[in-house]
């Protein structure tokens, strides 16, 4: 099988050609996939995209009019993804579900104990000499309660490492895991009164036309004015204006996230030279409650060798016409 590997980034290709094998025929290019660069997959029988490539309805058209019949996600979110539009029209897609939740919902952690810590702040003091502890205070997670909004692969991950701390963990999510609830003594609230009762909360859950910037001014002023939210999953969950506001305001007491709203185009890209023009990005990344990554809790070593396999296993499973375990069934209408 011919494959385009639309946003090839050099930290991926050595595990997606070792896990080819030769198998087949890949190229690797920069470029995202847009309408614009849609027509480079002429000839080609699938491609492979990742987390920010847009794979609307317009772009799905152009890409089965150069003869594409696959597409391979390297991620397991697929919002950026027209799933509906690509059964239609006779597209078949499949994702990269269960790669590393381990990496996610560590990457969670570490930017929770950075924030609350003051760890960014006390590097930059001691490499000035600045010894003082003065604006290093940060909060016991011992006896916390954490709200964990999604409980899946991710959520169950977070749900263990904070009961670990000592924690008290409630969830909203539609399906209610026994398991959890027996073993870790999560209690399942409606999402406003999770928000109202959690000093922490994380955000673990896709980004669909439900999950929408359901994080907004009303469950901003429903939380404590400490409380520090987590958001690992997608921008687009968070509403930015509301939650720039709330923070200047006060409403909770910080952010940290490893997603951004409107990152396509900024993300996984040097701007350092250029800078960027996103006045909201740069007034959220300015304040001194927020910390941003961008977009790294995937990237392990672990997880970057679970894509590439997935990614071939997808390639195997269509090339053979066996039935695809991460094929996408498209009952879900994501954004």
């Amino acid at each position: 099988m011919k494959v385009l590997v639309y946003s090839a980034k050099d930290f991926e290709i050595k595990n997606l050609e070792k896990s080819n094998g030769n198998k087949h025929k890949i190229r690797f290019v920069p470029d995202a996939l847009n309408s614009t660069t849609a027509v480079m997959a002429a000839g080609y029988d699938a491609i492979s995209i990742f987390s920010n490539d847009d794979a609307s309805l317009v772009v799905l058209e152009i890409l089965r009019e150069m003869g594409i019949k696959y597409i391979t996600l390297r991620s397991t979110g697929y919002n950026n993804v027209s799933v509906k539009s690509a059964k239609r029209i006779g597209l078949k897609v499949a994702n990269a579900p269960e790669y590393s939740p381990h990496a996610i919902a560590e990457h969670a952690v570490g930017l929770l104990l950075a924030l609350n810590r003051k760890l960014i702040l006390s590097n930059e003091q001691v490499h000035r000499y600045n010894f003082l502890l003065d604006d290093l205070i940060g909060f016991d997670l011992n006896g916390k309660t954490v709200g964990i909004f999604g409980t899946g692969r991710i959520g169950s991950n977070l749900v263990r490492i904070f009961h670990a701390f000592g924690c008290k963990v409630v969830a909203t999510d539609i399906h209610r895991s026994q398991y959890l609830i027996n073993h870790y003594d999560v209690e399942y609230l409606p999402l406003e009164e999770l928000c109202k009762k959690s000093d922490i909360i994380s955000i673990n859950t896709p980004l669909t036309y439900e999950t929408h910037h359901i994080f907004d001014e009303p469950l901003f002023k429903a939380m404590k004015s400490e409380a520090i939210l987590i958001n690992t999953a997608r921008g687009g969950i968070v509403k930015t204006d509301d939650i720039i506001l709330a923070l200047k305001q006060g409403d909770i007491g910080g952010y940290v996230t490893d997603v951004y709203e409107y990152e396509r185009d900024i993300f996984f890209k040097d701007n350092s030279k250029k800078g960027i023009q996103d006045e909201q990005l740069q007034e959220l990344i300015s304040l001194p409650n927020v910390l941003l990554t961008p977009h790294q809790a995937f990237a392990t070593k672990e997880a970057l060798i679970r894509i590439a396999e997935t990614t071939i296993y997808n390639l195997d499973c269509w090339e053979e016409g066996k039935t695809c375990k991460n094929e996408l069934g498209f009952e879900t209408i994501m954004l």
